[in-house]
């Protein structure tokens, strides 16, 4: 089973780079650009919260479980 970041199509549907994503959020670059890449190992709750309140979503829309045969 793995855990995928869906912050890339978030940020397309609105058409937000990562830099508009830091200015909203203040997070640090760094960790929007692993997330936008999925490439993280794990997240911190502040860290969702804040992609949770700049999107108006929950956390099941930036992060997919998926199945692995």
């Amino acid at each position: 089973m793995a855990i995928q970041s869906r912050l890339s199509v978030l940020m397309g549907e609105r058409r937000y780079n990562i830099q508009a994503v830091i200015d909203k959020t203040g997070l640090d670059r760094t960790t929007v650009s692993n997330l936008y890449h999925d490439k993280v190992k794990r997240i911190d709750f502040k860290t969702l919260d804040k992609l949770c309140g700049l999107f108006d979503c929950k956390p099941n829309d930036i992060l997919n479980h998926i199945k692995e045969d």
